[in-house]
């Protein structure tokens, strides 16, 4: 091996990689950027649940009990609910992960001394918050009893029960299981990962190969060459979506709570609002190299930060907002809704209208970057 005639090659590639600027500060940006990003927003400590509450006995002894529950930090009372539907309702919505019901004999049982029940709805759909809400409500609970039958001088005024029954329900995964929360999320991040990045490269690949000037010379519009690159990656985006749909149901066992058509109705604004996502990177870059780093950039905190993998409740506020930027959250949204709770577009509107504006959009901005004309 001759060192000389190895330097000059490696001095070549640095000279290179230094006139790419671009990608160079790519490269060394996008560790920093999200090294700082997620190791500051990943959480797995699941805090601040957004709760309901609907006390049918609105006394002291209830108020002091909805305190309790959100003095361990779990939950965080949001709305307050006027009927036990009501209640469900919100929960199935997502407007809240929890829902405390309270009889309207709970402050006069406790009074006389005598056994009463409470409620705790908790929206298990994700395994790892739900875990939380149902400690925390146990916990609370617990030291409710121990109040109780220290004011009453034991358990016999109780008649052997426990003072508070206090029962957490578990909706849409009783069991707990990971994977019933994880097989819906797999279809969207499919949806968006591979489609953004296949497309993001479509252009670039063109010009690359100079087919593009083939298709500048024709009279195709801007907006017709888009829909054409995009026509065929919604079909095979259909076949990957029902290829894991079926799997899943089959042999992970996922329930199928709503309609089939609306998920896929809401599955195709979402693949058009990642393939124009893919096709304005590709206007952006001049090669592949700085689309897949630049595709990357995007899938990282896409993933980590949409709720696909870590509960956004326990992610602090900036990181929040940030994955409201991703349509991948709203997509979870809706489709964990549709198949595991069965709710339908009239709690999920707001999900699929982020969505259609997403596409619309992005699909927009494609159109006006991409120029008929070579540079």
């Amino acid at each position: 091996m001759n060192a000389g005639r190895l330097r000059t090659i490696v001095w070549k590639e640095f000279v290179q990689m230094r006139r790419d600027r671009a990608a160079l500060g790519m490269m060394l940006g996008i560790p920093v950027v999200q090294l700082l990003l997620f190791g500051y927003a990943i959480r797995m400590d699941v805090r601040n649940l957004p709760a309901a509450v609907w006390d049918e006995s609105r006394t002291a002894q209830s108020r002091e009990l909805v305190q309790k529950l959100e003095a361990t930090g779990n939950f965080r009372l949001k709305r307050e609910a006027h009927s036990y539907r009501e209640a469900i309702g919100l929960v199935d919505a997502g407007s809240v992960r929890a829902a405390f019901v309270i009889p309207p004999a709970f402050g006069r049982d406790l009074k006389r001394g005598r056994p009463t029940q409470v409620q705790v709805l908790v929206d298990a759909s994700d395994p790892t918050a739900s875990q939380s809400a149902v400690s925390a409500a146990m916990l609370v609970g617990q030291g409710e009893n121990l109040e109780a039958l220290e004011r009453h001088a034991g358990a016999v005024a109780f008649a052997g029960r426990l003072p508070v029954d206090l029962r957490v329900r578990p909706l849409y995964n009783p069991a707990l299981k990971s994977s019933i929360f994880i097989v819906p999320g797999i279809i969207g991040l499919i949806l968006s990962v591979v489609n953004m990045i296949v497309t993001a490269m479509a252009v670039v690949r063109e010009r690359e190969r100079g087919t593009l000037e083939q298709l500048i010379v024709t009279p195709l519009t801007r907006a017709e060459i888009m829909i054409g690159k995009i026509a065929p990656y919604v079909l095979v985006a259909y076949t990957q979506m029902t290829a894991v749909l079926v799997l899943g149901h089959f042999v992970f066992h996922v329930p199928v709570q709503g309609s089939v058509l609306l998920i896929y109705a809401v599955s195709l604004v979402f693949i058009v609002a990642n393939l124009g996502l893919g096709l304005f990177i590709s206007t952006v870059v001049k090669n592949q190299a700085q689309s897949m780093q630049a595709s990357y950039f995007l899938v990282m905190p896409m993933v980590l930060l949409s709720g696909f993998m870590f509960p956004r409740e326990a992610m602090p506020h900036v990181a929040r907002e940030i994955g409201l930027l991703f349509p991948l959250t709203y997509f979870l949204q809706v489709l964990r809704g549709i198949l595991l709770k069965g709710v339908g577009l009239r709690e999920l509107w707001p999900q699929a209208l982020v969505l259609s504006l997403y596409a619309a959009l992005s699909f927009t901005f494609s159109v006006r970057r991409f120029q008929k004309k070579l540079e």
